[in-house]
C-alpha cells in the first residue's frame, strides 16, 4: 500500500510537471531524482518510472495555465510529511519527529480470598479481602513516547521521551508518586509516570550508546515476552486501582524497573548481540538505611535467529550492585536470568528461569535482607505459549516466585514471610484491526508463607488495548 501511494504521488508529480512547466530536457528525470533523494521513491520506484519515462514519445507542449504561486515552507521546501513503521512520522529537513503510543482499559473482577486466620502473607500478591470490581489499566499503562532523530556527521542520533499516563486516579499523599495507591473519588486526576528521558548515539560497525532513563537489562526480556503485558495479570490492589495491575510480575520474574543508565549495545554479529551499561545504585526498599557510593552494573546476551522454520530469540542478563550499609554489614545483591523464545507456525513457546541473592522478590531489592543487611536468596521461573489462528489468539501461562530466608534467626523472627507467589493465567486475544487488540482473561494467584499460611484469589478481565 506505502508504495502504492508513493507511486501515485510520483505520477501526480510527473503529470503537475507536464502541465506546469515548459517542455525542457531532463525536467521529468530531475524531478524523479529529487523524490528519489527525498525517500518518496525506493529504488526500485525511482528505477521503474525512470526506465518508463525514458520509453515515452516526445509530445509537443499543450498550453496551460499559469502555475499557481508556491510558497516556501520554513524548511525551505524541504519538509514533508510520510508514513512510519508505526506511530506517527513528521519529516522536517533532515530530523524525523515521531509520535507512538498506547491506550489500553479492562474490566477486572477479583475473587480475593475471605480473611481470617491462616492468610496472612507478608510479601503475598494474591488478594485477600472478598470481591472487588474495577475499571482500569492492565500491566501497561497508556504512554505517549516521543523520538526525534538525524543523522550528523556520520552518526545516527536520537532523543527519546516516554510519559506513562494511568486512567485510574492516584494518591500522592500516600507516597508512591504516579504508580502509588489508587483515589478512586470525584475531583482526582491521573498520574503520569515520565519512565523514558534518554539520548542514543551510534552508527554501523560501532553499535549504539543510550543515556538516560529507559527500562533495564536484568528481567528485561523477561516481561517484553509476557502475554500479560497487554492485559492484567494479577490485579493487585483492586479496590483502589494504581495506574496498572501485576501482571505477572511476582510470579515468575522481578521487575526490571526503568532506571538512570549509561548503556553500550554492539552491532549484530550473525543475530548476536551484547549490551552493558552501568547503573544508578539502588537501596532497598525494606532492608536498613544505606549509603551507597558505587553504581550498579547490568549486562544481557541476546541472540536472534531461524533454525529452519523455527525462529529462536535465546538470552541471558546479570545484575550486580554493591550495598553501603550504614549500620550494619554491607553486602552486594546480584542476580541472572535466561530464557528462550521458540515459534514455529502459529505456536509461539516462551520459558524463563531467574536466580538471585540479595535481590529480593517482586521488585528490586524488596524483602532482599533480613532487615540487618543479611542476604536472601530467591528464584523462579515462568512457562507460556501463545497460539494464533487469524485474528484470533489462545494463551496460557504458569510461573512461580520463591524467597529463602536470610538464616534460622530470620525463620523466627519473620514467620509470614512470602514463600512462593504463583499463578496460573488463561487469555484469548482477538485482533480487531491493526490497531486494537481486544482480550479476555482469566487468572489464578496463590501465595503461601513459610509457616504454611495460604491465600488464594481469582480474577477475570475483559477490555481492549491500542496501539499507533
Amino acid at each position: 500500500m506505502k508504495g502504492t501511494l508513493r507511486l501515485m504521488s510520483a505520477a501526480g508529480a510527473l503529470m503537475l510537471a507536464a502541465t506546469t512547466a515548459p517542455a525542457m530536457a531532463g525536467t521529468t528525470a530531475d524531478l524523479l531524482k529529487r523524490l528519489h533523494e527525498k525517500g518518496i521513491l525506493t529504488d526500485d520506484e525511482y528505477q521503474e518510472l525512470l526506465k518508463g519515462q525514458a520509453t515515452e514519445t516526445p509530445q509537443a507542449p499543450a498550453a496551460a495555465a499559469p502555475a499557481p504561486a508556491v510558497t516556501p515552507d520554513a524548511s525551505g521546501g524541504a519538509g514533508y510529511v510520510r508514513m512510519t513503521d508505526s506511530g506517527v512520522g513528521l519529516q522536517i529537513g533532515d530530523v524525523t519527529l515521531k509520535f507512538s503510543g498506547s491506550v489500553n482499559g479492562f474490566y477486572v473482577h477479583d475473587n480475593g480470598d475471605t480473611p481470617g486466620p491462616g492468610k496472612a502473607v507478608t510479601g503475598g500478591v494474591a488478594t485477600v479481602g472478598g470481591n472487588s470490581s474495577a475499571v482500569r489499566n492492565g500491566l501497561l499503562p497508556g504512554f505517549l513516547k516521543v523520538e526525534a532523530s538525524t543523522s550528523l556527521d556520520g552518526w545516527d542520533v536520537g532523543a527519546h521521551f516516554g510519559m506513562y499516563p494511568g486512567i485510574n486516579s492516584v494518591d500522592y499523599s500516600a507516597g508512591g508518586g504516579a504508580n502509588g495507591a489508587g483515589n478512586p473519588r470525584a475531583l482526582q486526576t491521573a498520574g503520569i509516570d515520565f519512565r523514558q528521558t534518554y539520548l542514543t548515539f551510534g552508527r554501523a560497525g560501532f553499535g549504539e550508546v543510550k543515556i538516560g532513563r529507559d527500562i533495564g537489562l536484568f528481567a528485561s526480556e523477561a516481561i517484553l515476552n509476557d502475554i500479560t503485558l497487554l492485559s492484567s495479570g494479577t490485579p493487585a490492589g483492586n479496590v483502589a486501582p494504581s495506574n496498572t495491575t501485576l501482571g505477572r510480575i511476582g510470579t515468575g520474574y522481578i521487575y526490571t524497573d526503568f532506571q538512570p543508565q549509561i548503556t553500550y549495545t554492539t552491532p549484530s554479529f550473525s543475530g548476536f548481540t551484547a549490551s552493558v551499561g552501568i547503573f544508578e545504585p539502588l537501596s532497598s526498599l525494606t532492608g536498613p538505611a544505606e549509603s551507597n557510593k558505587q553504581p550498579g552494573f547490568q549486562a544481557k546476551f541476546v541472540y536472534d535467529g531461524k533454525l529452519g522454520d523455527v525462529g529462536t530469540r535465546i538470552w541471558v542478563s546479570g545484575i550486580s550492585q554493591k550495598h553501603d550499609v550504614i549500620a550494619g554489614p554491607d553486602y552486594t545483591g546480584w542476580g541472572w536470568d535466561a530464557g528462550a523464545k521458540v515459534s514455529l507456525g502459529p505456536v509461539t513457546v516462551v520459558g524463563t528461569y531467574y536466580d538471585a541473592s540479595g535481590l529480593g522478590t517482586t521488585a528490586l531489592n524488596l524483602f532482599d535482607t533480613d532487615g540487618l543487611g543479611n542476604k536472601r536468596d530467591s528464584h523462579g521461573f515462568y512457562l507460556q505459549g501463545l497460539a494464533t489462528f487469524g485474528k484470533i489468539s489462545f494463551g496460557g501461562s504458569y510461573g512461580q516466585s520463591n524467597l529463602d530466608y536470610a538464616n534460622s534467626a530470620d525463620a523466627l523472627a519473620n514467620p509470614t514471610l512470602v514463600d512462593k507467589n504463583s499463578s496460573w493465567v488463561g487469555q484469548v486475544r482477538y485482533g480487531l484491526n491493526s490497531w486494537v487488540t481486544l482480550l479476555g482473561e482469566y487468572i489464578n494467584t496463590r501465595s503461601q508463607a513459610h509457616n504454611g499460611n495460604k491465600a488464594t484469589s481469582d480474577a477475570i478481565a475483559a477490555g481492549a488495548i491500542l496501539f499507533f
